[in-house]
């Protein structure tokens, strides 16, 4: 049963994310022009939704080699979806963030592919981070999961564990 559960975690979120990645994308792309925003909204001067496109890869780095990670954003999903199907035993917030890691590899791997480019919105002007988009949240959100339950958490658990006599 667990098992069962974990399949409809990963795969309910990696559905879900691409959906919500694509959805907010597209309405990004018909919405505002290359480079606009949306008046400043929905927080001027902190948090802005920004249309650009990255070339690259994270944070605008290797431009114009974006397609070229078409072949890694397949295997970064296939292993995550991979490991979570074969790890019942991990935490469910594992499972969660192997869901996010497939859908942000996939959501922008269908944006190099289809349009040559990235879609990015999301502009944390205040301290001027790089615009990004959902699916890079998603592996944001995952790895930052991943290092509490495999490194914060699982080290404390380590701790606390009496020894065996």
């Amino acid at each position: 049963m667990r098992g069962m559960k974990n399949r409809f975690l990963v795969f309910g979120l990696f559905l879900s994310m691409v959906g919500i990645d694509q959805w907010v994308k597209h309405w990004v792309r018909e919405a505002i022009p290359i480079n606009g925003s949306v008046g400043g909204k929905p927080w001027p001067g902190v948090f802005e939704i920004t249309l650009t496109y990255n070339q690259g890869i994270a944070f605008g780095m290797l431009k114009g080699f974006g397609l070229f990670m078409t072949p890694i954003a397949v295997i970064m999903a296939g292993a995550a979806i991979w490991y979570s199907l074969k790890s019942v035993n991990e935490s469910p917030w594992v499972h969660a963030a192997m869901g996010l890691v497939a859908a942000g590899a996939i959501g922008n791997m269908i944006d190099r592919i289809w349009l040559g480019h990235v879609t990015d919105m999301f502009w944390f002007r205040l301290i001027d981070f790089p615009v990004f988009n959902v699916a890079d949240a998603c592996i944001t959100v995952a790895t930052v999961m991943l290092i509490f339950v495999w490194g914060i958490a699982g080290k404390t658990v380590k701790e606390v564990t009496p020894a065996q006599n």
